[in-house]
């Protein structure tokens, strides 16, 4: 092929109108993400957006709403038992997943139902 895909940019995920606040609390407040400011011309739509080193992630709102129960991001992590030991001391509930050779992972959900992985490999 003449072209080839060199890194996903960025995920969305949809939230219910309004959530905007409750996105900056779990996505910057609790996981640590810098919140970045929306282009003007998409400002009115509302969302916001977020960012870990080159990883984005970007919460569109979307009417009606429905959460992606199974569909999800993958956030690589390193030291994911600091992760895990940050949720706790949140009383945050997150559930391990041994079943993939090689990483640790667990899985979670934001604030409006989104599933959202996080692993390392080991």
């Amino acid at each position: 092929m003449s072209f080839h895909y060199e890194k996903i940019d960025h995920v969305q995920l949809a939230a219910p109108k309004g959530g905007e606040d409750r996105a900056r609390a779990f996505y910057q407040g609790l996981l640590g993400f810098e919140e970045l400011e929306k282009p003007e011309n998409l400002r009115k739509r509302g969302g916001v957006w977020f960012q870990s080193g080159s990883f984005q992630l970007h919460i569109g709102i979307d009417e009606p709403f429905y959460p992606a129960k199974k569909a999800h991001p993958a956030i690589r992590v390193t030291n994911l038992e600091g992760l895990k030991d940050r949720l706790d001391n949140h009383h945050v509930s997150y559930t391990v997943d041994g079943d993939l050779p090689g990483a640790d992972r667990f899985y979670m959900t934001d604030p409006f139902g989104n599933r959202l992985e996080f692993l390392e490999w080991l």
